[in-house]
């Protein structure tokens, strides 16, 4: 007796739409670039759960910063006879190279914070002490104020 198989699950381009939060140009996009290959019924998109499965890995992928090229690069290492070791592989060269780039971004970026904070707190004071009307916000004013004249505003209170 032969094995009766069942049919292969399908999505839309709408139900896909709405379960990853992307717009249909997105997948059409992602179709054009190679990375998705969902079938047709008539004028409609049809997509498998190996589409499917490989838009969670864009998604993810796009996500971290890695760019469309890497990601059909490591995609396309799919194999189902090694268990996916080869893509295992070379995902994780890549992941660790994206890891040290968003590394340095984040030390570039706590930098730019940093200097940006030393710069507010600079002009706040040097405001503060030249031209405390002028001074972004009440609440800043209001310390400012405070600090010059504790005595008068004890009193006003």
């Amino acid at each position: 007796m032969a094995a009766v198989q069942k049919p292969e699950r399908s999505w839309s381009i709408q139900q896909l739409c709405r379960e990853f939060g992307v717009t249909p140009r997105a997948l059409r996009f992602y179709e054009d670039k190679g990375l998705l290959e969902p079938g047709r019924t008539g004028q409609n998109r049809v997509y498998s759960g190996r589409d499917r499965a490989r838009l969670r890995l864009i998604l993810r992928g796009r996500r971290v910063g890695l760019s469309l090229t890497d990601i059909g690069e490591l995609l396309d290492l799919y194999d189902r006879r090694d268990g996916g070791a080869a893509q295992m592989a070379a995902s994780l060269v890549r992941f660790r190279a994206q890891l040290e780039t968003l590394k340095a971004q984040r030390d570039d970026l706590d930098s730019a914070i940093a200097e940006l904070e030393g710069g507010c707190a600079w002009l706040t004071e040097r405001l503060a002490a030249m031209s405390p009307d002028q001074l972004p916000q009440a609440q800043d004013y209001e310390q400012a104020i405070r600090a010059r004249l504790p005595e008068l505003w004890a009193s006003a209170e």
